[in-house]
């Protein structure tokens, strides 16, 4: 071996060495479920890291504590167990949180001068969610009360079902906050079986709750959602909201003379068009503020004036924090220049707002912001030990498609890219349809391994088509009993424009996506021969069969106007496996054996028609795996036969 050759493989070796992979990716933490104190002093917020060590595949995510001033940061809970879902009391002496470390998850809390944590919950069958009064005297929760037997049924073997019976609804309780003289607490149920609770606050005098509720709890039952107000002393119950749109997520001014709500159109529409609206607690008609830009408001809370709800919404590629005036149209309250926020929260008194703030090369962190929006601070430095790799730059792309209409992208260069050359390319198509690719950090664990795919020299474009968030409610609905039509021309121009600016190589491309992103990949190869491979995620191949046997059967029948039966054409004629005889793609098929939002059917179906055509394909089943990935192993070995399947045929 010559000199000069023992260099070039050495330093080969050391830039595959010194670039993004899937194992890194895995090392990413999440932060989440931040809040502030009452006062503002303090930020808790979580910690989610990978646990994939021997037998174990896990996520395991713990509470943080962070000063405002940029003093003390220091992790809160420890333990194999997670902990979640934290809050403080109103003194801020005492941090609440949720834990599943004595067996079930019950409502835990720890005292923040020091000590070991409690108990506040004991239910046989665990809480879901919670929420501290702000008299501190009681805790709100939801849980499930599993029918006496069905444990001894299943063991016996008798453990038969009857489907749509008997739903298992969350229902709405309050326990003390302190033990009694003999050291117990015992809880209240103020909420009947026949509604199924999803959310709760409480009224600023801590007499009363509000909560969202629908009759069951399958997702295919939120068009049903109404808000109701139960009174802690009587237990008496009556409606807010309940009318025949979806009415949701509602929140008290900090006089209690009003409720902020979100409320859909009538009949709620899966592609969801939404407007802020308030209901005086004394009667009358409730009023309905002005609309929003996407019409898709995520009410975060009051500021403490009670003048103003901040809401979060999308707009393009970033998400957004905005001021909704009760007298006044919206105005933005915080939208960063270089990143997109998230997970916004305020502190009860509406003083302080903690949220994510993160872009495509940066991981979300948690900030700290007074009411006033002006200088936000970190709190968090939860990746501060990954690995100082080149990361590729990604950008926001235009282009008009077929018929005119302007559609918008992230379009993520090679690493190691070189202005002139051009690269293989790769397509990747988001879910929903109604969802958006937004401005996140590309190089977190998850379905896709984009990142690593760029430090392997690819170009990927993310395009938001027709139907996606983001860009109003008309572009959203625009693809209404079109799934495969507008949008798919949307995505064709995307590719046609990154070919033009000389980035792709239109002999060396592939198209990857999850869900309705998995749909139109399939669709994509049964309508064009252009891609060299495709990654088929969940998808919806065959719009018939998947109404009949998906957890969400009124999906479909909204975006198509009708059900299978009535017009049946046009789900044959927007079906992937219509066109299956047309597909040559080599296609990778990925899908969880417990997919109940998508059935592993739909893959199943388009594997069997490839291979029965003698198209190249392969299947990876993962056992308990739902609609995406939820153990680190399948999630890192998703992503590794991303890049596998595209090496070997696109490259």
């Amino acid at each position: 071996m010559t000199q000069r050759t023992f260099v070039v493989l050495l330093a080969t070796a050391l830039g595959a060495l010194a670039q993004w992979t899937p194992d890194i990716s895995m090392q990413v933490v999440g932060v989440g479920g931040a809040v502030p104190s009452p006062d503002g002093t303090w930020v808790a917020y979580t910690q989610t890291r990978q646990v994939m060590e021997k037998e174990k595949s896990e996520t395991l995510t713990q509470v943080w504590l962070a000063r405002a001033d940029g003093g003390k940061r220091s992790q809160l809970t420890h333990g194999e167990k997670s902990s979640s879902n934290p809050s403080f009391s109103e003194d801020g002496k005492l941090l609440y949180f949720t834990s599943s470390r004595s067996g079930k998850n019950q409502v835990w809390r720890i005292p923040l001068d020091g000590g070991e944590a409690e108990p506040v919950t004991n239910l046989k069958d665990g809480v879901a969610s919670y929420q501290l009064s702000p008299n501190g005297k009681h805790v709100a929760f939801t849980a499930v009360e599993i029918p006496a037997g069905r444990e001894t049924a299943r063991k016996e073997k008798r453990d038969f079902r009857i489907v749509n019976a008997s739903p298992d609804n969350a229902l709405l309780y309050i326990i003390p906050a302190e033990p009694d003289s003999s050291g117990k607490r015992t809880h209240k149920k103020l909420s009947d079986p026949g509604r199924h609770v999803v959310a709760i606050t409480w009224s600023p005098d801590s007499r009363s709750i509000a909560f969202a509720h629908q009759a069951r709890p399958e997702a295919d039952y939120w068009p049903s959602m109404d808000i109701s107000e139960a009174d802690i002393e009587s237990g008496a119950v009556k409606p807010i909201a309940d009318t025949a749109a979806s009415e949701s997520n509602p929140h008290y001014s900090p006089d209690g003379a009003n409720i902020a709500y979100q409320r859909s159109g009538a009949p709620a529409r899966w592609p969801l068009q939404e407007r802020i609206v308030l209901q005086p607690r004394s009667g009358g008609a409730p009023r309905e503020l002005p609309a929003t830009f996407d019409e898709s408001p995520q009410i975060e809370g009051w500021d403490g004036a009670g003048r103003r709800i901040l809401f979060s919404e999308s707009r393009g590629t970033r998400r957004v924090l905005y001021w909704m005036p009760i007298d006044g149209p919206p105005a933005t309250a915080y939208a960063p220049a270089d990143a997109t926020i998230a997970a916004a929260q305020l502190n009860r008194k509406g003083t302080h707002v903690a949220f994510l703030r993160g872009n495509s090369n940066q991981p979300a962190e948690v900030f700290l912001v007074s009411a006033s929006m002006q200088s936000p601070r970190q709190m968090s430095k939860a990746n501060e030990s990954l690995p100082n790799l080149p990361l590729p730059r990604t950008e926001v792309i235009r282009w008009k498609s077929k018929d005119g209409t302007p559609i918008e992208g992230l379009l993520t260069y090679p690493t190691q890219y070189t202005k002139g050359q051009k690269y293989p390319f790769l397509l990747n198509i988001h879910g929903g349809p109604a969802g958006v690719f937004t401005e996140n950090f590309i190089g977190g664990p998850g379905v896709y391994p984009l990142a690593a795919l760029a430090a392997k020299g690819y170009a990927i474009l993310r395009p938001n088509p027709r139907g996606s968030s983001g860009y109003g409610a008309k572009f959203r609905f625009a693809n209404e009993n079109d799934w495969g039509g507008g949008d798919y021309d949307d995505l064709m121009a995307g590719v046609d424009h990154v070919i033009a600016i000389g980035i792709a190589d239109p002999d060396h491309m592939g198209v990857m996506g999850w869900s309705y992103g998995g749909f139109m990949t399939s669709w994509v190869i049964g309508h064009t021969n252009r891609f060299k491979a495709a990654v088929v995620g969940a998808a919806v191949t065959n719009l018939w069969s998947f109404t009949g046997t998906a957890d969400i059967p009124g999906f479909l029948p909204d975006y198509f106007r009708g059900e299978p039966w009535d017009v049946f054409e046009h789900y044959r004629r927007h079906s992937p496996m219509t066109y299956a005889g047309k597909i040559q793609t080599p296609s990778l098929i990925l899908h969880g054996e417990a997919d109940l939002r998508v059935p592993i059917s739909q893959g199943y179906e388009l594997h069997n028609a490839l291979q029965r055509r003698g198209v190249t394909t392969q299947m990876v089943t993962y056992p308990r795996m739902p609609h995406g990935p939820n153990e680190p192993k399948f999630m890192l070995d998703i992503m590794n036969r991303h890049i596998d399947w595209m090496e070997k045929y696109v490259r």
